[in-house]
């Protein structure tokens, strides 16, 4: 019922905004401040649609014309962020393109029709429009040029009237921001700026939280939020405005949580639905959020950093995200990911959502992340499915009640964490122990399951006399990245991985289970289907109220020219 009362009072915002009268041109020249992917635009000119999971085979289609197998991919359409696509590219085919599936976007859906016209969308696409007006106007004659102010028009006045009804978080960002930008670019337009302002800062205050984290406790949405908010501020600034004290504290709040959450090569820790983030992309925001504050210390957003040398890990120690923000949350507490220089080494496989739902079903589970698990089960449990609008969600209904974070010896390279998200189905508890050599060349991890205190030894005693005594079956996984060339060495009692930089770690267990390297996929954008990569898999049975799993990874060989490497491979220090 609330979606289709939200649907109908955006309706008559679009009704109302499309009988005001336009604005007839930019007050100030916008500067391109998104940028896509080179080979997803190559992609969508030769006519593969890769959106939401679906890939559509269409060369010469228009965007417009293709087949729509989800309300979730054409959702993704409205959101026209294929623009920063078809801009990276940049020649005349991607021109052509751009010109002719924007303006064609306008004779269909310019006067309110169609799905599109929901706040973040909205703001989304107004964002990119305003963005990549000279590539769209390039060439077009007057009339063309008429047509598309009166789209911005329509869509910045919607904006104005309806921004409070898009979803707290990244969806009302987006929506103000939107909104903020258009404002103060378009003639006659400034009036809308000054409400959306006050508005951005309340949400700043709310939804940023004192250590820089938001709800989801998705590092690249961070990122997305983080980029939105400098856009912002430096649309303000051009105009001759001070952003709200809010606003400026918001950003320097979130810029050391992204740099603690940071790998050595510069890409961003992988969990809760986000990738790495676009090449480049983070840098950037970080030099030009003017916040020069270090990596927060602690849990940065829930997430543990230890670092040495050049290697960095960072481990999920924190409970997932709940209610509506754990929508697009995993099943990862206590799975990390470490990177060596400029190589990742061990990763998560990553989000499956642009791989269609049962990848993205399969990506959020435990067994996709690398930490322990106890076989068919997940450290939290999906909910039943809740439909929001023309899309479905699945949030998260059972999580770890606790997840705690002891630091050791030395906080940046040695702690121990645990959770209890398998005591309610067998009384046991995950605890993990991480410690990183000075030299960052070793890490020595024990993994511990077990049954704590009497009421769980009870319940693991009742589990395990209803599995007929065969113990209960776990796995501890560790996905490898893609470039990493893995083989079973020593008999098969250790994994030797090389990295393409030339160095070798060597992986080795001392505990009763088996050791074996298996198939796994590597999940990320800009990517037509999910990459094969290699796991090592540690698999045994629990019989007795504890087991203890120790091993190391530790680097056998060192990049080539070692000391020329760790100059070129230290990250920019922004």
């Amino acid at each position: 019922m609330r979606g289709r009362w939200a649907g109908t009072l955006d309706r008559l915002a679009v009704l109302r905004a499309t009988r005001a009268r336009p604005a007839t041109g930019f007050a100030s020249h916008p500067e391109p401040r998104t940028i896509g992917s080179f080979a997803r635009g190559r992609q969508l000119i030769a006519g593969n649609f890769l959106f939401a999971g679906y890939l559509i085979e269409g060369p010469g289609l228009k965007i417009w014309d293709l087949p729509m197998p989800d309300p979730s991919f054409e959702e993704e359409l409205q959101g026209c962020t294929w623009l920063d696509d078809l801009a990276a590219v940049g020649d005349r085919a991607a021109r052509e393109r751009a010109q002719d599936w924007v303006f064609d976007w306008i004779a269909r859906y310019g006067a309110g029709k169609g799905p599109g016209w929901t706040p973040e969308l909205t703001g989304r696409r107004l964002i990119r429009m305003i963005n990549h007006a000279l590539l769209i106007l390039n060439g077009r004659d007057r009339a063309a040029s008429e047509l598309f102010f009166r789209a911005l028009s329509q869509q910045t006045l919607f904006l104005a009237r309806r921004w409070h009804s898009a979803a707290p978080g990244l969806p009302r960002f987006e929506a103000l921001t939107g909104l903020i930008y258009a404002g103060l670019a378009l003639s006659g337009m400034d009036r809308l700026a000054g409400p959306a302002e006050e508005a951005l800062a309340r949400d700043c205050a709310s939804q940023i939280d004192a250590t820089g984290g938001i709800a989801t406790r998705n590092p690249e949405e961070l990122l997305e939020v983080f980029t939105l908010l400098i856009w912002a501020a430096d649309a303000l600034t051009a105009a001759g405005r001070t952003p709200a004290q809010a606003h400026r504290d918001a950003i320097a709040r979130i810029a050391p949580t992204l740099r603690a959450l940071r790998h050595a090569d510069g890409g961003l820790a992988r969990f809760h639905g986000g990738g790495r983030g676009a090449e480049g992309r983070l840098d950037t925001a970080l030099g030009a959020s003017g916040a020069r504050a270090p990596a927060r210390p602690g849990l940065a957003m829930g997430f543990a950093r230890l670092h040495a040398g050049r290697t960095t890990l960072i481990l999920d120690a924190a409970a997932p995200p709940q209610g509506e923000a754990s929508a697009n949350a995993h099943a990862s507490t206590l799975a990390f990911e470490l990177t060596s220089g400029r190589r990742p080494l061990i990763v998560n496989c990553g989000s499956g959502r642009l791989f269609g739902p049962e990848w993205a079903r399969a990506g959020r589970a435990t067994d996709s992340h690398s930490t322990l698990a106890i076989e068919g089960y997940s450290s939290s449990r999906l909910g039943p499915e809740r439909r929001f609008g023309t899309t479905t969600r699945t949030w998260l209904d059972e999580t770890p009640r606790e997840v705690w974070m002891r630091p050791e010896s030395d906080p940046a390279r040695h702690a121990l964490f645990g959770h209890d998200g398998y005591v309610p189905t067998h009384g046991l508890t995950h605890v993990r122990e991480l410690e990183l050599s000075p030299d960052g060349r070793t890490l020595r991890g024990e993994d511990t399951l077990g049954a704590m205190i009497t009421a769980d030894r009870k319940r693991f005693d009742t589990v395990f006399e209803r599995e007929g005594m065969r113990g209960i079956p776990f796995q501890v996984r560790f996905h490898l990245h893609p470039d990493v060339d893995a083989a079973l060495d020593m008999g098969g009692w250790a994994v030797s991985m090389a990295l393409k930089s030339g160095e070798i770690w060597v992986f080795r267990f001392d505990a009763p289970v088996d050791l074996s390297l298996e198939p796994s996929v590597y999940l990320e954008k800009g990517r037509l289907r999910p990459r094969a990569t290699r796991q090592i898999v540690l698999s045994g049975r629990l019989y007795d109220h504890a087991v203890q799993i120790g091993w190391t990874l530790a680097k056998a060989q060192d990049t080539p020219a070692a000391i020329r490497d760790t100059i070129a491979d230290a990250p920019i220090d922004l």
